[in-house]
């Protein structure tokens, strides 16, 4: 099943069901060309993993971890399917597809065998990344959590739609930039659960951006950006400067 948050044509905002490009909530249909899809959720945070694939790890010229790298979003990041974003002005920014899981339930301290009872659904992501301060940064502050840096959707996807070894793209001007699968992740989905659940609660409606794999390269103004997920769908957002 794939679930949307949407705006109907009268300007309310709803949870319906999204179908063969039609958006359903109640006895009301849409097309999905009439509504605007949101954000599949409404994050209290984004946990986000850094170096999960060995690849992108090596194009940076950095280690693999031993343990899972965290970094954190802010809900300012937020940014929906087909919004425009504004990257920051003179500044070198790349992008980064991800797999996101959305988590359904408050939780702490999740053992691996039951991450998956917390899991509510995956969404795409697109890790925007500001590198000219990125590089100057401990925190990551203006590197990672400028406004709308994390677009994600278009919809949530239960996790029985998207295959372990799932092909995951990424595409700007149709010039395919990204493509691996998510079976080279390094940590699990049940492992970055387990521990990201160690230090903090995690929310109804939180994400954990599981890693980018290697492709990361710039956006720049008037650029499309598409990340697509086998059994997901594709997230399409443009960028100006």
């Amino acid at each position: 099943m794939h679930r949307v948050r949407f705006r109907d044509p009268a300007g309310s905002v709803r949870q319906g069901e999204y179908s063969d490009g039609e958006v359903s909530f109640g006895d009301e249909s849409y097309d999905a060309e009439e509504v605007d899809l949101l954000a599949p959720c409404e994050p209290t945070k984004i946990v986000c993993i850094g170096r999960n694939y060995a690849a992108h790890a090596e194009e940076r010229d950095e280690e693999v971890p031993d343990r899972p790298l965290l970094f954190l979003k802010p809900p300012n990041a937020v940014a929906g399917h087909g919004d425009t974003v504004g990257l920051p002005a003179d500044r070198y920014v790349e992008h980064e597809a991800e797999l996101a899981v959305v988590i359904g339930e408050q939780c702490r301290h999740v053992d691996e065998a039951d991450a998956e009872d917390v899991i509510a659904g995956y969404t795409c992501f697109d890790d925007l990344s500001n590198r000219d301060d990125q590089d100057e940064e401990q925190n990551w502050v203006r590197g990672k959590a400028f406004d709308n840096a994390a677009p994600i959707g278009p919809v949530l996807a239960t996790p029985d739609e998207v295959p372990d070894d799932a092909r995951i793209q990424l595409r700007v001007d149709g010039e395919t930039r990204q493509d691996s699968t998510l079976d080279h992740l390094i940590f699990s989905i049940p492992e970055l659960i387990a521990e990201i659940t160690q230090y903090m609660t995690l929310e109804s409606g939180d994400v954990i951006a599981t890693g980018t794999p290697e492709g990361v390269g710039p956006v720049e103004d008037g650029n499309t950006v598409e990340v697509e997920i086998e059994g997901i769908g594709t997230l399409e957002h443009d960028v100006r400067q």
